[in-house]
């Protein structure tokens, strides 16, 4: 889905979930999308603001992205929209 991205850069395996720490402090109340082929090694994920559009290719697969997504305080879920396949995820209220 977002793979056309320039924006998009490669993190590396051993670093990936400090990247996606470090990506998601800089608009932690922010909305984000992620999105993986089936059993794809990798991730890419994006941030859902239209002045600031961002993303970053992470090697997670979608369970370890959502397990970590969680992990930082975001519920993910699939879109309402029938057919798409890429995951929303919004932060949790504290």
């Amino acid at each position: 889905m977002f793979s056309n991205t320039p924006e998009s850069k490669v993190k590396g395996r051993d670093d990936a979930k400090e990247s996606l720490r470090t990506f998601i402090s800089r608009n932690p109340n922010g909305q984000y999308t992620f999105d993986s082929g089936r059993d794809a090694p990798q991730s890419e994920i994006c941030r859902a603001d239209p002045n600031n559009h961002e993303c970053i290719t992470l090697w997670m697969n979608s369970k370890q992205m959502f397990e970590t997504m969680q992990s930082l305080g975001f519920y993910c879920s699939l879109p309402i929209e029938p057919g798409k396949t890429y995951m929303e995820c919004k932060p949790l209220p504290k």
